[in-house]
């Protein structure tokens, strides 16, 4: 992950939608790779609501590179 706000935006989102959209996955689970990121992200997306998308859209800005 390129920004340190990333890492604790992607655990929050995990423990925000856990129930909701990522219920298949461990308790303990959080994403480690930056692909593991993006297919929590992705699942978060198609099966969160509008403040969902929000915010994943908010930590999707942090983790693409600046220029």
């Amino acid at each position: 992950m390129t920004d340190e706000r990333a890492v604790p935006a992607v655990r929050e989102l995990v423990d925000r939608y856990r129930a909701q959209c990522l219920w298949f996955l461990r308790a303990d689970y959080y994403p480690q790779s930056p692909d593991e990121v993006n297919r929590v992200l992705e699942t978060i997306e198609r099966n969160g609501d509008l403040e969902a998308l929000r915010q994943v859209a908010a930590v999707r800005q942090w983790l693409s590179p600046h220029s």
